[in-house]
């Protein structure tokens, strides 16, 4: 399987690399900072990735992960409200690493580095626009269905 990631229709496309077929369109949401590669900008990044690592193989709905470890923590509307300005990374994480040495793979615009993931969001967070820092976010039961559905080294295009 390949991803293609539209960041202007603010879709991720799950394709077949065998037919070139698209088999699913979920709705993401980008960063709200825009478009760029390099450290510190929260912005999403461009050009050919990979999938680098599967984070939280069998993770609980909702599941609340900080630097790729999950807390403990169940999300709910409580913990939101005690955690107002925290970054809400939920349920799944597919961790993306660029392949464009310069652009977007070492030095000061590496996605890696970066820590740019596909990751779930907390029920109502709004798909279709821009509103992550950095990231590609979706909701919890569509990052679930892709997280099983793509490996490790799996080709990741953002455009």
């Amino acid at each position: 399987m390949s991803l293609y990631i539209d960041i202007a229709a603010q879709t991720l496309s799950l394709c077949n690399t065998k037919n070139k077929s698209i088999t699913k369109t979920y709705q993401v949401s980008t960063s709200k900072f825009g478009i760029g590669e390099m450290n510190n900008t929260f912005k999403t990044p461009r050009g050919n990735h990979c999938i680098r690592a599967k984070i939280g193989v069998d993770a609980p709905m909702n599941t609340v992960f900080i630097r790729r470890r999950p807390t403990g923590e169940i999300f709910n509307e409580k913990l939101r409200a005690a955690n107002p300005d925290r970054d809400w990374i939920l349920t799944r994480i597919i961790w993306l690493s660029g392949k464009e040495i310069g652009f977007n793979r070492l030095g000061n615009v590496d996605t890696m580095r970066r820590y740019i993931y596909i990751h779930g969001s907390p029920d109502g967070t709004q798909m279709g626009v821009p509103g992550s820092i950095g990231c590609i976010r979706m909701l919890n039961n569509d990052v679930i269905d892709l997280f099983d559905k793509v490996l490790v080294g799996d080709s990741v295009q953002i455009i």
